[in-house]
């Protein structure tokens, strides 16, 4: 056992939550109500981590790697139900599991990237900020969302696990970079993802405006 490790009621779900990014929940399974009373209870946070495809019903397997999560903005219903805001904190490496309450919990300790470059982080950090501006806006503009003001974190480390959060893939995809101990690679992943989409985005804009333009000939 680790002397960082801690017990931690763990929430499996259908995403993958990254440090420094929030998830709106509702709780209304009463195994995961009985979860929120208890973390509440005990003032403690609870972990997020994505359910395998192969998962059964009231037996999800979970992956190793997950995210704590912080309880935001609480409001129970009358019926028992819970709206939250999940705020992610620091990933954690799942060493065991049990079942003795009605919800999974397990023992867990932090897990954390490597110490790298800092010029190499510096200039990946560089290239994946533009590319990813504008992949935002590109998105927001094909789905018909108002423009927002996205203040980016400037730490190379928050910057990776913001921008994997955002992205449009997969979540197993997602699971790779949360998984991954390197912030210099997530980041480069991050930046040939990026290069490839924005074009394939730009290609959805230009046809939109073409059809536009058409409807109004």
């Amino acid at each position: 056992m680790s002397a960082t490790s801690i017990e931690l009621p763990l929430f499996p779900f259908h995403l993958v939550l990254f440090p420094g990014t929030v998830l709106p929940l509702f709780i209304f399974e009463p195994r995961y109500r009985q979860m929120i009373a208890d973390c509440i209870a005990e003032d403690k946070p609870f972990g997020i981590v994505l359910m395998k495809a192969e998962s059964e019903p009231l037996n999800e397997e979970p992956y190793a790697i997950g995210t704590m999560a912080e309880i935001h903005n609480l409001r129970q219903q009358e019926d028992g139900c819970y709206h939250l805001m999940a705020v992610g904190v620091r990933r954690f490496r799942i060493l065991s599991r049990h079942r003795e309450k009605p919800y999974l919990s397990g023992l867990v300790e932090p897990y954390d990237d490597e110490m790298e470059s800092e010029g190499e982080l510096i200039r990946a950090v560089e290239q994946v900020r533009g590319l990813f501006e504008t992949y935002l806006a590109m998105v927001l503009e094909a789905t018909n969302e108002k423009e927002i003001e996205t203040n980016l974190p400037s730490l190379p480390e928050e910057l990776s696990h913001f921008i994997a959060y955002f992205l449009e893939i997969e979540d197993v995809r997602k699971q790779h970079y949360l998984e991954l101990t390197s912030t210099l690679q997530r980041l480069r992943e991050e930046i040939y993802v990026l290069r490839r989409e924005i074009p394939f985005l730009r290609q959805i804009l230009n046809k939109k405006l073409s059809d536009e333009r058409a409807m109004l000939n």
